[in-house]
């Protein structure tokens, strides 16, 4: 692929598996040229972005970091949120292709910043999804319909993605992977992972990433991120979907 295209684009689990993809054998790297371009849409490291880049531009191929949000739903609609890091000049070249994926598409800044502004996207993502799950947990011990609590909230400054699309899910007892705990928790750790490089405390983050640890100890990672409330369903004694 590399040999006889001009833009490749990788989407992977793991941090490995793009320097497999890129800098491995039989990478990107062994059959690259100059101008070619790799737009890498996983979520990894930002600090191995940064040297994934480094080796590739040294053979003259040129690296934007490009992970993405908006889960299937976007994914499917091609309104995805698209953060991206690297030269503003390639990404404007890239823009009519990442157009076709997503609706808003951001430059953040050098090589690493689109994975950094991600992990960012992940941090609020899991705080909503935990103040979302808490919601419920509370309307429920304290004898609230929950279903007449999500509608009041979504119309107010407490409104949230999780709130709109997740609550009714566990609500249904719909846990189909829109969005898998076990990624959800690598993203948690490369957050904390980063974090800890600057000494920079995330006690928030920290919570989310120990509730799912306790949702995966139980064989539900493979399960959508609406799962953490079955965590905070045991610490409660409480049923909430």
């Amino acid at each position: 692929m590399a040999e006889r295209s001009d833009v490749m684009i990788t989407m992977v689990g793991y941090t490995a598996d793009v320097e497999m993809v890129a800098l491995g054998p039989q990478g990107v790297i062994e059959a690259a040229r100059p101008g070619l371009v790799l737009i890498d849409m996983s979520t990894i490291s930002p600090a191995v972005t940064r040297r994934i880049a480094g080796r590739l531009a040294e053979v003259g191929v040129e690296m934007l970091d490009a992970p993405v949000s908006g889960g299937e739903p976007g994914a499917i609609a091609g309104t995805l949120s698209i953060m991206v890091g690297g030269a503003e000049a390639v990404l404007e070249r890239c823009r009519p292709i990442l157009e076709a994926m997503g609706r808003t598409i951001t430059h953040c800044g050098g090589s690493g910043a689109g994975q950094t502004v991600k992990l960012c996207n992940q941090i609020v993502a899991g705080l909503n999804n935990l103040a979302m799950c808490e919601a419920l947990v509370f309307a429920i011990k304290t004898g609230v319909n929950p279903r007449t609590m999500i509608e009041a909230v979504s119309g107010g400054a407490a409104s949230s993605w999780a709130i709109q699309n997740l609550a009714p899910k566990i609500l249904d007892g719909d846990f189909r992977p829109g969005f898998k705990v076990a990624h959800q928790q690598k993203d948690l750790r490369l957050a904390l992972e980063a974090a800890g490089e600057c000494s920079l405390p995330l006690p928030g983050t920290s919570l989310v990433h120990q509730l799912f640890t306790a949702v995966e100890a139980d064989g539900l990672g493979g399960e959508g991120v609406q799962s953490l409330v079955k965590a905070l369903e045991k610490l409660a004694d409480v049923r909430v979907s």
